[in-house]
Protein backbone atom coordinates (compact mmCIF):
# COMPACT_ATOMS: atom_id res chain seq x y z
CA UNK A 1 0.00 0.00 0.00
CA UNK A 2 1.70 3.44 -1.23
CA UNK A 3 1.19 5.97 0.73
CA UNK A 4 1.53 9.90 0.14
CA UNK A 5 1.28 12.15 2.65
CA UNK A 6 2.23 16.17 2.79
CA UNK A 7 2.97 16.40 -0.37
CA UNK A 8 2.62 19.23 -3.22
CA UNK A 9 2.86 18.59 -7.17
CA UNK A 10 2.06 21.50 -9.75
CA UNK A 11 1.70 20.35 -13.46
CA UNK A 12 3.02 16.56 -12.79
CA UNK A 13 1.84 14.01 -15.02
CA UNK A 14 0.42 10.75 -13.04
CA UNK A 15 -1.71 9.44 -16.12
CA UNK A 16 -1.80 5.74 -16.26
CA UNK A 17 -0.22 5.10 -12.61
CA UNK A 18 -1.13 2.73 -10.49
CA UNK A 19 -2.58 4.38 -6.88
CA UNK A 20 -5.22 1.16 -6.43
CA UNK A 21 -5.05 0.75 -2.43
CA UNK A 22 -3.01 3.44 -2.10
CA UNK A 23 -3.43 6.48 0.57
CA UNK A 24 -2.70 10.14 0.66
CA UNK A 25 -3.18 12.52 3.11
CA UNK A 26 -3.16 16.65 2.94
CA UNK A 27 -1.52 16.49 0.17
CA UNK A 28 -1.75 19.49 -2.85
CA UNK A 29 -2.32 18.75 -6.57
CA UNK A 30 -2.14 21.53 -9.21
CA UNK A 31 -3.01 21.15 -12.65
CA UNK A 32 -2.00 17.29 -12.48
CA UNK A 33 -2.77 14.47 -14.85
CA UNK A 34 -4.39 11.14 -13.40
CA UNK A 35 -5.77 10.73 -16.89
CA UNK A 36 -6.03 6.48 -17.10
CA UNK A 37 -4.93 5.93 -13.23
CA UNK A 38 -5.64 3.07 -12.12
CA UNK A 39 -6.97 4.70 -8.31
CA UNK A 40 -9.68 1.71 -7.19
CA UNK A 41 -10.13 1.77 -3.34
CA UNK A 42 -7.43 4.95 -3.27
CA UNK A 43 -7.76 7.15 0.04
CA UNK A 44 -7.86 10.34 0.16
CA UNK A 45 -7.96 12.68 3.51
CA UNK A 46 -7.52 16.41 3.17
CA UNK A 47 -6.14 16.88 -0.49
CA UNK A 48 -6.34 19.26 -2.75
CA UNK A 49 -7.07 18.50 -6.42
CA UNK A 50 -7.17 22.15 -8.33
CA UNK A 51 -7.77 21.82 -11.89
CA UNK A 52 -6.40 18.32 -12.54
CA UNK A 53 -7.35 15.91 -14.77
CA UNK A 54 -9.08 12.53 -14.04
CA UNK A 55 -10.37 11.94 -17.66
CA UNK A 56 -11.00 7.88 -17.96
CA UNK A 57 -9.77 7.23 -14.62
CA UNK A 58 -11.08 4.43 -12.80
CA UNK A 59 -11.67 5.44 -8.83
CA UNK A 60 -14.38 2.77 -8.35
CA UNK A 61 -14.67 2.23 -3.73
CA UNK A 62 -12.35 5.63 -3.57
CA UNK A 63 -12.91 6.73 -0.67
CA UNK A 64 -12.65 10.56 -0.19
CA UNK A 65 -12.71 12.54 3.34
CA UNK A 66 -12.43 16.16 3.91
CA UNK A 67 -11.09 16.45 0.63
CA UNK A 68 -11.44 19.08 -2.77
CA UNK A 69 -11.82 18.91 -6.16
CA UNK A 70 -11.97 22.29 -7.45
CA UNK A 71 -12.37 22.90 -11.34
CA UNK A 72 -11.33 19.03 -12.38
CA UNK A 73 -12.47 17.12 -14.85
CA UNK A 74 -13.77 13.35 -14.45
CA UNK A 75 -14.95 12.76 -18.24
CA UNK A 76 -16.03 9.06 -18.77
CA UNK A 77 -14.56 7.79 -15.26
CA UNK A 78 -15.55 5.39 -13.31
CA UNK A 79 -16.55 6.55 -9.75
CA UNK A 80 -18.82 3.30 -8.90
CA UNK A 81 -19.70 2.74 -5.51
CA UNK A 82 -17.24 5.87 -4.16
CA UNK A 83 -17.92 7.64 -1.44
CA UNK A 84 -16.85 11.76 -0.32
CA UNK A 85 -17.70 13.07 3.12
CA UNK A 86 -17.62 16.42 3.57
CA UNK A 87 -15.80 16.89 0.19
CA UNK A 88 -16.07 19.91 -2.00
CA UNK A 89 -16.23 19.53 -5.77
CA UNK A 90 -16.99 22.86 -7.03
CA UNK A 91 -16.58 23.89 -10.38
CA UNK A 92 -15.92 19.99 -11.52
CA UNK A 93 -16.88 18.01 -14.37
CA UNK A 94 -18.41 14.67 -14.35
CA UNK A 95 -19.65 14.08 -17.99
CA UNK A 96 -20.06 10.61 -19.03
CA UNK A 97 -18.81 9.42 -15.65
CA UNK A 98 -20.61 6.28 -14.04
CA UNK A 99 -21.56 7.57 -10.78
CA UNK A 100 -23.61 4.14 -10.02
CA UNK A 101 -23.72 3.29 -6.10
CA UNK A 102 -21.47 6.74 -4.94
CA UNK A 103 -22.15 7.89 -1.89
CA UNK A 104 -22.41 11.41 -0.97
CA UNK A 105 -22.01 12.82 2.83
CA UNK A 106 -22.85 16.45 2.84
CA UNK A 107 -20.30 19.03 1.06
CA UNK A 108 -20.27 21.28 -1.70
CA UNK A 109 -21.24 20.41 -5.28
CA UNK A 110 -22.09 23.94 -6.58
CA UNK A 111 -21.38 24.82 -10.28
CA UNK A 112 -20.70 21.16 -10.98
CA UNK A 113 -21.39 19.52 -14.56
CA UNK A 114 -23.74 16.63 -13.88
CA UNK A 115 -25.40 15.92 -16.86
CA UNK A 116 -27.32 12.45 -17.84
CA UNK A 117 -25.34 11.46 -14.20
CA UNK A 118 -27.35 8.73 -12.88
CA UNK A 119 -27.94 9.29 -8.82
CA UNK A 120 -30.80 7.40 -8.22
CA UNK A 121 -32.18 6.48 -4.74
CA UNK A 122 -28.77 8.67 -3.41
CA UNK A 123 -29.08 10.58 -0.16
CA UNK A 124 -28.26 14.22 -1.22
CA UNK A 125 -29.90 15.77 1.84
CA UNK A 126 -28.18 19.00 3.15
CA UNK A 127 -25.70 19.34 -0.40
CA UNK A 128 -25.09 22.21 -2.19
CA UNK A 129 -25.88 22.23 -5.30
CA UNK A 130 -26.07 26.05 -6.39
CA UNK A 131 -26.00 26.59 -10.06
CA UNK A 132 -25.37 22.76 -10.74
CA UNK A 133 -25.74 21.35 -13.99
CA UNK A 134 -28.34 18.61 -13.38
CA UNK A 135 -30.10 18.07 -16.90
CA UNK A 136 -31.48 15.27 -17.49
CA UNK A 137 -29.93 13.67 -14.67
CA UNK A 138 -31.13 10.90 -12.49
CA UNK A 139 -32.59 12.06 -9.14
CA UNK A 140 -35.32 9.38 -8.91
CA UNK A 141 -35.89 8.37 -5.06
CA UNK A 142 -33.26 11.20 -4.25
CA UNK A 143 -33.78 12.26 -0.95
CA UNK A 144 -32.91 16.28 -1.37
CA UNK A 145 -34.18 17.78 1.86
CA UNK A 146 -32.79 20.57 2.89
CA UNK A 147 -30.00 20.73 -0.25
CA UNK A 148 -29.40 23.85 -1.85
CA UNK A 149 -30.59 23.94 -5.27
CA UNK A 150 -30.24 27.30 -5.91
CA UNK A 151 -30.48 28.58 -9.66
CA UNK A 152 -29.43 24.91 -10.68
CA UNK A 153 -30.39 23.47 -14.18
CA UNK A 154 -32.87 20.89 -13.61
CA UNK A 155 -34.39 20.74 -17.08
CA UNK A 156 -35.70 17.44 -17.64
CA UNK A 157 -34.30 15.98 -14.71
CA UNK A 158 -35.93 12.89 -13.15
CA UNK A 159 -37.57 13.46 -9.80
CA UNK A 160 -40.47 11.12 -9.67
CA UNK A 161 -40.18 10.15 -6.09
CA UNK A 162 -37.79 12.55 -4.74
CA UNK A 163 -38.05 14.32 -1.35
CA UNK A 164 -37.45 18.13 -1.69
CA UNK A 165 -39.13 19.27 1.31
CA UNK A 166 -36.60 21.64 2.75
CA UNK A 167 -34.69 22.21 -0.22
CA UNK A 168 -33.42 25.96 -1.38
CA UNK A 169 -35.02 26.47 -4.75
CA UNK A 170 -34.73 29.96 -5.21
CA UNK A 171 -34.25 30.64 -9.28
CA UNK A 172 -34.60 26.94 -10.34
CA UNK A 173 -37.22 27.32 -13.41
CA UNK A 174 -40.20 25.26 -12.49
CA UNK A 175 -41.60 25.01 -16.03
CA UNK A 176 -38.99 22.95 -17.62
CA UNK A 177 -38.83 20.46 -14.23
CA UNK A 178 -40.98 17.38 -13.76
CA UNK A 179 -41.95 16.55 -10.35
CA UNK A 180 -44.51 14.68 -10.74
CA UNK A 181 -44.60 12.22 -7.43
CA UNK A 182 -41.66 14.30 -5.58
CA UNK A 183 -42.30 15.66 -2.03
CA UNK A 184 -42.53 19.34 -1.63
CA UNK A 185 -43.28 21.13 1.18
CA UNK A 186 -46.28 23.94 1.73
CA UNK A 187 -43.38 26.93 0.45
CA UNK A 188 -42.27 25.49 -2.60
CA UNK A 189 -45.46 24.02 -3.73
CA UNK A 190 -46.83 27.54 -3.79
CA UNK A 191 -43.44 28.74 -5.17
CA UNK A 192 -44.63 25.97 -7.95
CA UNK A 193 -48.32 26.76 -8.62
CA UNK A 194 -47.34 30.80 -8.69
CA UNK A 195 -44.34 29.93 -12.01
CA UNK A 196 -47.39 28.61 -13.76
CA UNK A 197 -49.57 31.68 -13.09
CA UNK A 198 -51.65 30.41 -10.41
CA UNK A 199 -52.95 33.02 -7.73
CA UNK A 200 -52.25 31.37 -3.96
CA UNK A 201 -54.43 32.96 -1.69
Amino acid sequence: MQSITDQCYSEADFSNNDFRDSEMKYCTFVRCSFRGASMEELQTTGCHFVDCDFSGALLNASIHTGSAFTNCRFKAASLFVARFEECKLVGSDFSECNMNGVTIDRGDWSYTNLRHVNLSKQSLQGIRLVEADLFRCNLEKCDLRDADLTRAQLSQAQLQGADLRGAILDGVDFQSVSVKGARMDAGQAIAFLRSFGAKVE
